[in-house]
């Protein structure tokens, strides 16, 4: 049925977010509203221009009686354009060079202006837009940048990072004070600092890291009571406020960790120089001692400006064979730290226990690791979890982080805390909806009642899936001036204090802690005057914070798709183990146990109409009734993989294989899939492994 006249719509004007999707429709997201019940759908013909990202204005369309009464608007005004650079494969058309955008969520080729001299068809390239086209004329740019051949990882790699704003040089100005800084701790820097060089600090970390900004540890005070001690570089004393370092540090907000490479927040003199914690010599650090009651809870600390000199430099695999006992070698070379360890390791299960009993969720996870060879290329991927080790240095960090952020709460100072808001009411709905199938119900989305989901599932075979369900209906943890609290860790308090190296909000933290340090007594109860500038740094680095976590964490994960497929492309034909980890009504997507993820086309299914039920995340067959489910054990091939895109493409064991066709026929975006988008089935996106690039640490 037609759509009544123009003359009839809603001329009330709605503001939002304009969605594209693959296929020439869109959705439009009401500016303060998330809920998929607020979202409008624009036809193809109706975007008015607009291209994914954009901020635009529409008007109500009258309902659609065939369209079963979904709201639908019309786009009349682009208010804010996002994409003010575009990436792309270069092509030309006689004379002309156009850029074909990689997104399949940006249409129009792109006409590029200008002389290009070296410039070659087929290679990636970046835009800057000049004009975004209309009925007449087509959307143009200027070149701004090139990265190298498509369908190379290489190409794709520098692309990402481009896209995100993530760059591998430090400019000038950056790299000369970071060469001015000391090679070593100076006489005149020990003033005021607590010294604690002649006691056992060691740090734990990735055998591969080399900024150690934590250390650890553990003695008895005059009274037999257990004294934790957690040591944090002093980066605030290097980096200091409207220096080029810190206006660059600022900026990249974290450092990025893909495959073997990072790209730090600070430059290497800094980071794995005079910042970083390495062993038998003095450095500068902040320094929380917590003393602890026999139960393990802290009944008295204190905050310091330090020094130390870490004892050893301790691996997670090491630690780890030491606490499993029977190596007798490296029981004898580090004879003189394994009493300390033990008692740590016995510390840090007391730790664990008690945020179970308070509420903290136990999500069992698992991140990939992407081993190279020394040209950088993948050799293997294997799957990894935390060992006691890691487990002992989480449960440090994450006590000292609660502690340090109370310290600051308690004093009414300015912060940048690290906040986990509760699930939405929509999310919560979403959650009992997919986990209804396999028998779980539950009335309120709170700590306990998820822990006991969890613990319910435990050892069952849908344990996987109730865990990734589980942890993809949480809310993001962000970075807020206001004291919010941490629901996945069941805490009142919450901030990052233990990585200033690697990331900005930690280094706020730390500028604020000097500040309360050195005005001692004198500023309890009292607002200082350094409060309101600092107040206001935080505020603004608690949002750029934020938005550089998700770019980091995007390109993370886009980059490594990159290497899992180039890894892949090696394994064509031979045959898998794997799950169900999404289902759509285009196919399904697999996982291998090592968290390469690829592929399986519905029209590669066995020979059948088959029907995609979300409420069941399944693929049911019409005539023979076979179902594919979420989570269901499968045996796979791979028949083909794209390092240049990600794109990994898997066939079922056993079926005959499939006639040739290009690998971007599978479709690369299905509309409307994922778990964020309007409640549907998880499928494509893998739940977040809380990769903190330094051996596995979590990003809480």
């Amino acid at each position: 049925m037609a759509r009544k006249s123009r003359e009839s719509e809603n001329t009330q004007r709605i503001r939002g977010r304009f969605q594209a999707t693959s296929r020439g429709f869109g959705f439009l997201t009401p500016e303060g509203l998330e809920s998929k019940e607020n979202d409008y759908f624009i036809p193809p013909k109706e975007t008015g221009g607009a291209w994914d990202g954009d901020t635009v204005e529409a008007v109500l369309l009258p309902p659609d009686p065939l369209d079963q009464g979904r709201q639908t608007a019309r786009v009349v005004r682009v208010a804010q354009r996002a994409n003010r650079t575009v990436v792309g494969v270069l092509r030309r058309r006689g004379r002309e060079v156009w850029l074909q955008p990689t997104s399949d969520k940006l249409h129009e080729p792109i006409k590029v202006l200008g002389r290009l001299h070296g410039v070659g068809a087929g290679e990636r390239a970046a835009v800057e837009m000049k004009s975004y086209g209309s009925a007449k004329l087509p959307p143009t740019g200027a070149l701004r940048e090139t990265f190298g051949r498509e369908g190379t990882r290489e190409a794709a790699t520098a692309s990402v990072l481009y896209q995100n704003g993530i760059d591998e040089e430090f400019p000038p100005a950056v790299l000369a004070e970071a060469a001015a800084a000391p090679q070593e701790v100076e006489p005149e820097a020990l003033a005021g600092r607590l010294d604690l060089r002649e006691r056992t600090i060691i740090t734990i970390d990735g055998e591969h890291s080399k900024d150690l900004d934590d250390a650890v540890s553990l003695w008895l005070d005059g009274e037999g009571r257990r004294v934790l001690g957690v040591h944090i570089a002093d980066v605030s004393h290097y980096v200091t406020p409207g220096s080029a370092l810190d206006g660059e540090a600022f900026q990249r907000g974290t450092s990025v960790y893909f495959a073997d490479k990072v790209i730090p927040m600070l430059p290497v003199e800094l980071s794995n120089g005079i910042c970083s914690l390495n062993p038998r010599v003095d450095r500068l650090s902040l320094t929380c001692l917590m003393t602890l009651s026999p139960a393990g809870e802290v009944v008295e600390h204190s905050v310091h400006k330090s020094v130390i000199r870490s004892a050893e430099r301790m691996t997670y695999e090491n630690c780890n064979k030491l606490l499993a006992g029977g190596d007798a070698a490296l029981e004898e070379r580090y004879g003189h730290i394994l009493p300390m360890l033990r008692d740590m390791h016995a510390l840090s299960r007391q730790l664990e226990r008690l945020r179970r009993l308070r509420g903290g969720l136990d999500l069992e996870t698992s991140e990939s690791e992407i081993l190279c060879d020394g040209n950088g290329r993948p050799v293997d991927i294997v799957a990894r979890r935390q060992g006691e080790s890691e487990k002992l240095i989480e449960s440090f960090m994450l006590l000292a982080n609660e502690t340090v952020a109370k310290h600051l709460f308690d004093r009414h100072k300015p912060a940048v805390y690290r906040v986990h808001e509760k699930p939405t009411s929509d999310k919560a709905e979403g959650l009992k909806t997919q986990l209804a199938p396999f028998g779980y119900a539950f009335q309120e989305a709170d700590n306990f009642t998820l822990q006991k989901i969890l613990d319910d599932a435990r050892d069952k075979p849908e344990a996987p899936i109730i865990s990734t369900l589980v942890l993809r209906s949480l809310m993001k943890a962000r970075y807020d001036v206001q004291n919010l609290g941490h629901f996945g860790l069941a805490a009142k308090y919450y901030c990052h204090f233990t990585s200033p190296i690697r990331r900005y909000p930690d280094l706020m933290v730390h500028r604020i802690l000097t500040r309360v340090i050195e005005d001692g007594p004198a500023g309890e109860g009292r607002t200082m005057p350094w409060e309101k500038g600092l107040a206001a740094a935080a505020q603004r680095a608690a949002g750029q914070s934020s938005e550089r976590e998700i770019a980091a964490q995007n390109a993370e994960r886009e980059i490594e798709k990159f290497y899992m497929a180039e890894y892949m492309a090696a394994h064509l034909g031979e045959t898998m183990a794997g799950a169900v980890s999404g289902v759509t009504k285009f196919g399904l997507f697999i996982m291998l146990p090592s968290g390469v993820e690829g592929f399986l086309s519905v029209s590669d299914l066995p020979g059948d109409r088959w029907h995609c039920d979300d409420a069941r995340m399944n693929l049911r067959g019409e005539h023979t009734g076979r179902t594919f489910s979420f989570g269901m054990a499968l045996e796979v091939v791979c028949v083909a993989a794209e390092a240049g895109s990600g794109e990994i493409s898997f066939r079922l064991a056993g079926e005959e294989m499939p006639e040739a066709r290009p690998l971007r026929e599978a479709p690369r975006e299905a509309p409307r899939v994922k778990a964020k988008d309007r409640g549907r089935s998880p499928a494509r996106s893998k739940p977040p492994r809380h990769r903190a690039g330094k051996g596995g640490r979590r990003r809480h």
